[in-house]
C-alpha cells in the first residue's frame, strides 16, 4: 500500500511547515536504507487502511442498527396501540359483567323462562358472549407479551447503537493517528530520499506486474463482462479523477470499497460495503477466470479492493490524497478475487468505455497525509 510518494510527500511537507512554524518533525535517520523506509511507510499505510475499513464496517453496522431500531419503534407503537384497544374492550366487558351481576344470571333467566326455546337461545348467546370475552382477554395478554418483547428488543438495539457509535469514533481516531504518523515520516525525508522512494516503488510495482503476467496466473484469454458487470465497469470509469476520501461512497469522492460497492449498486446488485465483507461473502473466482467487473482484493486481511477492467488492469481509489485511477493489477499484494454476479452470463460482445489519457496518472498504492480524516461525525 505505498505508491509513488513524491507528489503527496511534497504536499505533506508544505502542510506540516505551514501548520506550525515552530514545530519540526524528528528527522529520519540519514543512513536508513530506502528499502527500510519503504517498509516502514507501507506498514503505516496498511494500519491506516485497516482502521478505515473497520470504520466503514462500524458505520454500516450502525446504519443497519438504526434502521432496525426505527422498525422496532414502529412495531412497538402498533403493539401498544393494539394493547390499548384490547384494554378498552376488556373495560367494556367488565362494566357489562358488573351490570349483569345486578340482575338475574343467564341460567336463572333460563329457569324462570316459560319458553324452553327462548331459554336455549339465551344460553347459546351467553356461551357466545363468554367466548368473546375470553378472546378479548387472550388477545390482551398476547399483545402485552408482544409489546414487552418489542420493548426489550428496542432497548437492546439502542444499547448496540451506542456501542457502535463508540467503535466508529475509536476507528476514526485510529485513522487520524496513523495518517499523522505517515505525515511525520514524509515530512522528515529529504528530497533525495523522496526521489529514491518514488523510484523504488515504481520499480517494485513494475516487477510485481511483470512477474504476475509472466506466471500465466491471469490467463491469456480475454473475457467479456456480464451486462451487470459492464454497467459496474462503466460506472467506475465515470468516477476516474475523483478524489479518495475515506468513508466516502460518492458521488463526489470515494474510498476503495465505497467505489466498488457503488459501482455494483448502480448495476442493480447490492454487495457488502467493506472490502473485508466483500471478500468474505462474495463467491471467489480464480485469477485466470477474471472478467471485467469482478473485484480484486488485496493484502492478507482484505483491506483493499479494486474493480477489474481487463488486460491486467484495475480501477481503484488508492488512498487519501490520490484520485480514482487505472492501475496495474499487481500494484498491491494480491489476495484473490470475487464475483458479485456468479449467475450472470458473459456478453457475446462488449466495447469497454474509453479511458482518458490521464486515467493511469498518479500513485497506484498507499496512503499519504495530503488529506486527513474529518474529526466530526458524518
Amino acid at each position: 500500500m505505498s505508491g509513488r510518494l513524491f507528489r503527496a510527500a511534497c504536499v505533506a511537507v508544505v502542510l506540516v511547515a505551514t501548520a506550525s512554524a515552530g514545530a519540526r518533525a524528528e528527522p529520519a535517520t540519514p543512513a536508513e536504507p530506502v528499502g527500510v523506509l519503504l517498509t516502514r511507510l507501507q506498514g503505516l499505510y496498511q494500519k491506516a487502511e485497516q482502521a478505515a475499513e473497520a470504520y466503514n464496517a462500524a458505520e454500516a453496522a450502525l446504519t443497519a442498527r438504526q434502521s432496525e431500531e426505527r422498525r422496532l419503534g414502529v412495531e412497538l407503537g402498533r403493539a401498544r396501540g393494539a394493547v390499548g384497544a384490547e384494554q378498552a374492550a376488556a373495560g367494556r366487558l367488565a362494566r357489562e359483567q358488573y351490570r349483569g351481576a345486578r340482575g338475574f344470571s343467564p341460567y336463572a333467566r333460563m329457569l324462570f323462562s316459560g319458553d324452553p326455546r327462548s331459554a336455549l337461545e339465551q344460553r347459546r348467546l351467553a356461551a357466545r358472549e363468554g367466548a368473546r370475552r375470553a378472546g378479548v382477554l387472550a388477545r390482551l395478554a398476547r399483545g402485552e407479551r408482544q409489546a414487552d418483547a418489542l420493548a426489550g428488543a428496542a432497548r437492546k438495539a439502542l444499547d448496540s447503537e451506542q456501542q457502535l457509535t463508540k467503535e466508529r469514533k475509536r476507528h476514526q481516531d485510529e485513522v487520524a493517528l496513523q495518517l499523522k504518523e505517515v505525515e511525520k515520516v514524509l515530512a522528515s525525508l529529504t528530497p533525495e530520499q523522496l526521489g529514491q522512494l518514488g523510484t523504488r516503488e515504481a520499480e517494485n510495482t513494475a516487477t510485481a506486474q511483470r512477474e504476475l503476467l509472466d506466471s500465466g496466473k491471469l490467463g491469456a484469454t480475454p473475457r467479456t463482462p456480464t451486462a451487470a458487470g459492464g454497467t459496474a465497469l462503466t460506472y467506475a470509469t465515470a468516477q476516474l479523477g475523483k478524489p479518495y476520501v475515506w468513508g466516502a461512497e460518492g458521488p463526489g469522492s470515494f474510498d476503495c470499497s465505497g467505489l466498488t460497492s457503488q459501482a455494483w449498486a448502480h448495476a442493480g446488485r447490492a454487495i457488502p460495503r467493506t472490502s473485508q465483507e466483500q471478500w468474505a461473502r462474495l463467491p471467489k473466482v480464480p485469477l485466470d477466470k477474471l472478467r471485467p467487473g469482478d473485484l480484486v482484493v488485496y493484502f492478507p486481511t482484505a483491506t483493499h479492493v479494486a474493480l477489474y477492467v481487463g488486460d491486467g488492469k484495475v480501477i481503484q481509489a488508492p488512498r487519501p490524497g490520490a484520485r480514482v485511477k487505472v492501475s496495474p493489477i499487481a500494484a498491491n499484494p494480491l489476495l484473490g478475487a470475487v464475483r458479485p454476479d456468479p449467475d450472470g452470463a458473459p456478453l457475446a460482445d462488449f466495447t469497454p468505455p474509453p479511458l482518458p489519457e490521464a486515467a493511469a496518472a498518479g500513485d497506484d498504492t498507499g496512503y499519504s497525509a495530503e488529506t486527513e480524516p474529518a474529526t466530526s461525525d458524518r
